[in-house]
């Protein structure tokens, strides 16, 4: 493992990652050793300064991943750093175990938290105001006799402050004078607000002398803004995690931070060329810990740049940066336009172009499509989230006609319940393609498997480009009834070929008719985007 120092000169602004200690205390996240070692490559990839690995002694897993961090990372920016508490009270920092298991990690930074709040001193660690201070003082300096580097993450710090100002102070005093590198305020319940972060932050750098850092947790929804505050009163030091993870409601996201230090701030946090890789990183991680996306996140959301209001599209028509704070590919992410019934001719010139196609000269194609979208719309189509049957759409109308590849005659399911108490599921289609008539049928988990099994024996044949051909994800919507208590179904299906995703949408009164239209335009999107014409 090399720790990156020789790759960061620059040690005036520090990018703590926590993403592997802090950020996998989230409910539903549980991170293999395995899991640790990949996201710690993404940070480091990404150009953090510090990555959090986790807390060695304290459990097998963290101490397992410092292990095989030495062995099998490569860091090219960032210094790895291990967690750990202060020393017991009543006791030595020479003698204390989990002080000598963060040695033993190799880590080249050590992370202590250290009580600030008086009534957490005396209640939580039941031990005097005087014997936290020793303990931190003496802590602090044992690691540095060891030749590590160290933070002092001052735990309930805010709340502390307010309770009693002198002390919380002393503590960042003595962890100072001990010998931290950085004294980080950490706002553990979540519940400060930039103004009060801004003023508190500004007295303790003002009252110490002490090099400061900011830690917030999400529980008022500022997290970002009070870590920007900190920054705005002197903190030169942030902690966040990737995608905002962390215990309760979250920590403060590593990206808006980065995002906005690098392009508000104009302050150079990331090494060159690092700030494009942001919307893959984010996204990458989000596939480690098995969280599917935010998809309005900023900066790296799917849809932080997608536009649908017509008044938005026409005045992106003219000049993009009317309605964006920035070029998205600054961030490595894209605009979209969302065409719905909102959309208006700037939308669906816009999205066309997107797509490929030029719309400009054709004023009266461009009201074809409006009205189409609008019309279809009214019958429960949604198309900002299927950009597939929208290109098939928009196909239609240039070319006059609808694009087949395939021609229904008749499709069937059929359902039974078994002896065993398991359910079989069955389809048929019937279809012409290339002048031939196919019948197949496929069996499968549920009815729309099963018809997607179908349709895959049916065509496979004549076209072997659906083989790569994948379903992905398939939502149903009920929506609302307009006759009674009669009502209509919308199914979204996303499917993949191993280079890109695609949605396509199907509408009917009832879900397997809704699933087919959704499937049939998948099965033809996959042929356009593989560049055949239906005539082939």
């Amino acid at each position: 493992m090399t720790d990156g120092s020789a790759r960061h000169p620059d040690d005036s602004f520090h990018v703590f990652d926590t993403t592997l200690r802090d950020g996998a205390q989230r409910e539903g996240i549980n991170l293999t050793v395995a899991d640790k070692l990949t996201i710690a490559r993404h940070l480091d990839e990404f150009g953090v300064g510090f990555i959090e690995g986790g807390w060695p002694g304290a459990n097998p897993r963290d101490t397992e991943f410092f292990a095989r961090a030495a062995a099998e990372l490569d860091l090219g920016h960032a210094q790895l750093v291990a967690f750990g508490a202060t020393r017991r009270a009543g006791g030595s920092a020479a003698q204390d175990p989990q002080l000598r298991a963060l040695v033993e990690s190799g880590a080249p930074v050590i992370t202590l938290v250290a009580k600030s709040h008086d009534r957490h001193v005396e209640m939580a660690l039941r031990t005097t105001l005087d014997e936290n201070l020793e303990m931190v003082r003496d802590s602090v300096a044992h690691l540095r006799a060891q030749g590590r580097r160290v933070f002092i993450d001052c735990e309930h710090f805010f709340d502390g402050y307010r309770a009693n100002r002198d002390y919380a102070l002393a503590v960042v005093r003595t962890a100072h004078q001990a010998g931290a590198d950085v004294v980080v305020l950490c706002d553990t319940n979540g519940g400060m607000l930039p103004s009060d972060v801004r003023e508190i932050v500004a007295d303790v750098v003002r009252s110490t002398g002490a090099r400061i850092g900011i830690h917030a947790q999400d529980d008022t929804g500022c997290a970002v803004a009070n870590t920007l505050a900190a920054v705005d009163a002197g903190a030169t030091h942030v902690q966040c995690t990737a995608n905002g993870y962390g215990e309760r409601v979250g920590n403060a996201n590593l990206f808006p931070v980065v995002g906005a230090l690098e392009i508000k701030y104009d302050r150079r946090v990331l090494p060159p060329g690092s700030l494009v890789e942001m919307t893959r990183i984010s996204h990458a991680i989000a596939e480690v810990v098995n969280l599917a996306p935010s998809t309005h996140q900023p900066y790296v959301g799917v849809s932080a740049f997608a536009h649908k209001a017509g008044l938005h599209a026409s005045a992106i028509k003219v000049d993009p940066d009317l309605y964006q704070h920035i070029d998205p590919e600054l961030v490595g992410n894209t605009m979209r336009m969302l065409v719905s019934d909102m959309a208006g001719r700037a939308s669906v010139e816009l999205k066309g172009r997107e797509l490929g196609y030029d719309l400009s000269a054709d004023r009266d194609l461009v009201g074809r499509v409006v009205a189409r979208v609008k019309e279809q719309e009214s019958l429960g189509y949604t198309y900002e989230a299927a950009d597939a049957s929208f290109e098939l759409l928009l196909r239609d109308e240039v070319r006059g006609s609808r694009e087949r590849f395939f021609t229904l005659e008749s499709w069937r399911t059929i359902s039974e319940q078994l002896p065993d108490g398991s359910a079989g599921n069955e389809a048929t289609v019937k279809l012409w393609a290339k002048g031939e008539r196919m019948v197949a049928t496929g069996e499968g988990n549920g009815p729309v498997d099963a018809l997607d099994r179908a349709l895959r024996t049916a065509l496979e044949r004549i076209y072997p480009q659906l083989a790569d051909l994948e379903l992905v994800d398939y939502k149903v919507r009920i929506l609302e009834g307009q006759h009674g208590t009669g009502s209509r179904t919308r199914v979204l299906v996303e499917s993949a070929d191993g280079t890109g995703t695609w949605s396509t949408v199907g509408v009917a009164d009832n879900v397997i008719a809704a699933s087919w239209k959704a499937l049939e335009d998948a099965y033809s999107y996959t042929l356009v985007k593989a560049g055949l014409q239906p005539e082939d």
